[in-house]
């Protein structure tokens, strides 16, 4: 019998979110009934996926008397972004540890106070920067060991893994799971598939988590944002999975659920493909809805992929998994030239 239940859990983030139906999306289309599940709505300093597992982290941090939250990111990181915030409802200090490609010796090794890295600053987090993303690592490590020697009595750090994913984190995407289901049942809407991204593995993995407990006759199929490949990030996935299945007693996930594709993967790690772009325009002129150029964007235009090669029929119902991430935009307008007009800047009309 699992625990998940007994799980201690703060409740920092505005839930349910809402699982809303796309009727212009599907129409633009031409393919099945399209939802999202509006984890962008989380709440916490403009919302997205992490504030889901920061509920269950910060509930253990507080239970080992944290006084410090360290955790890592991009510069441009949602995790770090909605960290920032978790610690400030903790009553704990923000310690940010964030790559930027600039050489440490030079003005730029401090990035454009823009975007999530905004919000950070506002929030009072205390930002430290590293030049790559190895380097963040081992940064947290030093700083957990200076707070212990150097900070006040009684201070105590708690390091939180990149993403937030861990068999703790993952606990928030269970519950998710939970939610969804009912959701599913109060509309009449059983999908055949929910579609989410995958960058540090603990969103899927916590999905196929509540799958296996709480039932679902749809599949779980992830797009990979980050480097590593459809069939490394599987694996990952899969050994996250059963680290929270067994955290909380439950049954291991069977290996067929892992389902990770990395198609829209493009050239780098947060450069949107041109896919990408296609799919935060299609949804911001149907919907109204912004999708990120990093993560939501990427996974969405493989959803629009399998729609557009014909996997569904117009009576097929699909979900999609919107993590959130919309502030990046306004850290990468540069990218997003190819939709925002001509000359790469929203036009004037009279």
């Amino acid at each position: 019998m699992s625990n998940f239940f007994s799980q201690p859990r703060e409740r920092i983030g505005t839930f349910p979110t809402p699982l809303e139906f796309m009727p212009r999306l599907a129409k633009a289309l031409g393919g099945p009934r399209i939802y999202l599940k509006r984890d962008d709505l989380t709440g916490l300093a403009l919302g997205g996926n992490k504030t889901r597992k920061l509920e269950y982290l910060l509930a253990d941090a507080k239970r080992k008397g944290a006084t410090h939250f360290i955790t890592e990111g991009g510069v441009q990181s949602n995790h770090v972004r909605q960290s920032a915030a978790a610690a400030i409802l903790g009553g704990m200090q923000a310690e940010l540890v964030l790559n930027t490609p600039a050489p440490r010796d030079t003005p730029d090794a401090v990035p454009p106070l823009q975007g999530n890295y905004l919000i950070d600053d506002l929030l009072g987090a205390n930002c430290h920067f590293v030049a790559t993303g190895p380097d963040r690592k081992p940064k947290m490590a030093e700083l957990a060991e200076r707070i212990k020697a150097e900070g006040p009595p009684g201070s105590v750090p708690y390091v939180v893994v990149s993403g937030g994913s861990d068999a703790v984190g993952a606990l928030g995407y269970v519950g998710m799971i939970l939610e969804m289901n009912g959701q599913l049942v109060e509309q009449g809407v059983s999908p055949r598939c929910v579609y989410v991204a995958n960058g540090s593995a603990g969103t899927q993995a916590g999905m196929l988590v509540g799958k296996t407990l709480f039932g679902g006759g749809y599949g779980i199929k992830g797009y990979c944002v980050v480097p590593g490949g459809a069939e490394e990030i599987t694996q990952d996935t899969l050994m996250l999975a059963n680290q929270c299945a067994a955290r909380i007693g439950a049954e291991p996930v069977d290996a067929s659920l892992v389902v990770c594709d990395d198609t829209q993967f493009g050239e780098a790690y947060g450069t949107p493909t041109p896919a990408a772009l296609e799919a935060i325009k299609l949804l911001a002129h149907t919907e109204a809805i912004l999708l990120d150029p990093v993560y939501s964007s990427k996974a969405f235009a493989g959803m629009i992929a399998d729609i557009r090669a014909g996997v569904y029929g117009s009576d097929d119902a699909i979900v999609f998994v919107h993590t959130g991430g919309a502030p990046a935009l306004f850290a990468k307008v540069d990218m997003l030239g190819p939709i925002l007009g001509k000359t790469g800047r929203p036009q004037q009309r009279l």
